[in-house]
């Protein structure tokens, strides 16, 4: 081999060499991780559950065939008797094993108002409880989601709000569970009122939900769409992310360029991602315009936008 041939073969090889450590210029980018998961809350789809279209054991793999989502959030009012019911809760289990679905958490209604000013009928909703706490650690949940209800002035059902949380949370404890609670209506939908029973609870595995079209503190007694006291939703969410274990993205409806209407979502996630949080935010779409599954959709595209954006 001539010296000019061997020089030749060499210089290829070094450069072929040094390439192999170059990045490769025409790769597709990365894609963009978002700050947090994505789950389905069941009442997305309280329409067909009432019309009784689809039932709670449908939930799990229509959320993952319809949707490709693969975190679930329950709703005790579709299996109200099934909460010590092994051979159901097996069923749901098996469902979602099959589906590669995880269960998020259980949001319980119709249990009682862990801040009723009596203390006989406090009591008696934090016992209500317990059996979900236990169905949620059955399903293999972090979480279940309670209602901070109650009638009298705020400083006395916020008195009694702590006091029915600190009960239940002390029960949840040991088994794992978080206790959240929503801005549900009432005083909760006040943020500053909510967060400061957070903090006087001070437990670690008590804290909130925020829900991002719940704070209407208070509604018209004919209508209940009018809303006639309404809390900031920005400085609300602001005020209950320090405490959240969850979040709920409401929405109801859509523009052209699939925007929610009511909640701009650009400020709203970005308030969300700057607290801090990296957990699991939850679909909960409410609207009329679009039937449930389009309503899911848009609000699931929106959030995969926003994501990555904020």
């Amino acid at each position: 081999m001539t010296l000019n041939r061997r020089l030749f073969i060499a210089q290829i090889t070094g450069a072929a060499a040094g390439l192999a450590f170059l990045p490769d210029a025409f790769a597709a980018p990365a894609k963009k991780k978002m700050f947090f998961d994505i789950s389905l809350a069941e009442w997305s789809l309280h329409k067909e559950l009432f019309a009784k279209k689809i039932t709670n054991l449908d939930f799990p793999g229509l959320a993952r065939k319809e949707f490709d989502i693969s975190i679930v959030e329950y709703v005790s009012t579709f299996f109200k008797d099934k909460a010590e019911d092994k051979t159901y809760l097996n069923d749901l289990l098996a469902r979602c094993k099959d589906n590669g679905v995880s269960n998020h958490l259980i949001m319980i209604d119709g249990e009682g108002g862990l801040a009723e000013l009596d203390a006989a009928k406090r009591s008696q909703a934090v016992d209500n409880h317990k059996k979900w706490v236990e169905c949620a650690k059955y399903l293999g949940c972090k979480t279940i989601r309670v209602n901070a209800y109650g009638q009298g002035t705020a400083e006395e059902v916020q008195k009694a709000a702590i006091d029915g949380l600190g009960k239940l949370g002390e029960f949840a404890k040991p088994v794992g569970i978080n206790i959240i609670v929503e801005n549900h209506g009432g005083y909760s939908s006040n943020g500053q009122w909510l967060a400061t029973v957070m903090k006087q609870v001070g437990m670690k595995n008590v804290g909130t939900l925020p829900d991002f079209g719940n704070f209407c503190i208070k509604r018209n007694s004919t209508d209940w769409k009018i809303c006639e006291d309404q809390y900031d939703r920005y400085q609300g969410t602001q005020e209950l992310m320090p405490f959240a274990k969850g979040v709920s993205a409401k929405s109801y409806d859509f523009d052209a360029q699939g925007n929610c209407i009511e909640t701009d979502y650009s400020r709203i996630m970005k308030i969300v991602k700057d607290s801090g949080f990296k957990g699991i935010v939850g679909i909960e779409y409410e609207g009329d315009k679009d039937d449930e599954r389009t309503g899911i959709r848009k609000t699931k595209a929106l959030l995969e936008r926003v994501g990555v954006t904020v």
